[in-house]
């Protein structure tokens, strides 16, 4: 059963205050399924051979949406889940996934995850997974993700991957390949605080004819913090991809951004920026005048850019 713990879990990495009356759902808590609901066009099977499930989307649905969100709440819970999306040609679907651990102990709590997305032919994904962390004990809080993204030809995925507060320490790793027509576009945003450590790796790999990625990060270390970044976008056909990765450097954090372009097709055209430098001092000033104290003005900056 659900309790008030896990709806504040639930709401802070799946908008899930209560349990959805409409569209498909599986909440993994502590390792076991807490509620799954799957509707005509999904459907949620677990796997057989792994922890994990397998989602189903038919061809042609438009206009659902499904939710995966797992929370931890045990001290001391470490899990290793599959999870493989199947999307049906033609399909127009949000998929919701993230994971929030709640750590009152002096055990380490772990999350880690492989996602594989089988995405068919002019089929449509709007991908959102956020990652969350609370409690008051000593013990640590670690998610390792892992996506690989399989795009049909004419296919288009948008993937946002939100971590703000809480995670102690996360390495993520990205790889997709798409085929002709294919467009995918990625956007992390990521703050870390304490001695909080962030890594991202992330390789995309444009085979088709006119696939297109455009890969965007922002980030934002405060205190002890450190994150590392290895985006690498790579044309094996005439493409377009764009990498663009800025953060804000506070305090005492350490952030490397190691943007990779690598281009296989003489029509490849591919492009990277990267920044990486403190909030600028003209707009604290400029947001002071209007009776903020200097505390203030930062969180607002902070949160516009983390938009």
């Amino acid at each position: 059963m659900l309790e008030k713990l896990d709806f504040n879990l639930l709401t802070q990495i799946a908008d899930m205050s209560f349990l959805p009356t409409d569209g498909a759902y599986n909440i993994r808590k502590n390792g076991v399924a807490a509620g799954r609901v799957v509707t005509e066009n999904v459907n949620i099977t677990n796997k057989t051979d792994k922890p994990g499930i397998d989602i189903t989307i038919k061809p042609f649905t438009v206009g659902e949406t499904v939710s995966i969100p797992v929370i931890i709440t045990e001290t001391g819970h470490a899990e290793l889940v599959y999870n493989d999306f199947y999307i049906g040609e033609g399909a127009d679907v949000t998929i919701v996934a993230g994971c929030g651990i709640h750590n009152s102990g002096c055990n380490e709590s772990r999350h880690d995850g492989i996602h594989r997305f089988f995405i068919g032919k002019n089929a449509k994904v709007k991908y959102v997974e956020k990652h969350y962390g609370d409690g008051d004990g000593e013990g640590s809080r670690i998610m390792n993700p892992e996506t690989q993204i399989f795009m049909d030809s004419g296919s288009v995925c948008e993937m946002e991957s939100v971590q703000i507060k809480g995670i102690d320490s996360t390495k993520r790793k990205t790889t997709a390949q798409l085929a002709e027509n294919a467009k995918l576009v990625v956007t992390e945003r990521l703050m870390t605080h304490g001695k909080q450590v962030a890594e991202s790796d992330m390789t995309i790999d444009l085979n088709g004819k006119d696939s297109s990625a455009q890969i965007i990060s922002r980030s934002v270390g405060k205190d002890e913090s450190s994150q590392v970044f290895f985006p690498n976008a790579v044309g094996n056909a005439a493409c377009r991809a764009h990498i663009q990765c800025d953060s804000i450097l506070m305090d005492n954090a350490k952030i490397r951004s190691v943007p990779a372009i690598t281009a296989n097709h003489p029509d490849a055209q591919i492009i990277h920026e990267a920044a990486i430098g403190r909030i600028n001092n003209d707009q604290l000033l400029k947001l002071m005048t209007f009776g903020l104290n200097e505390e203030e003005a930062e969180e607002i900056i902070l949160e516009g850019f983390l938009k």
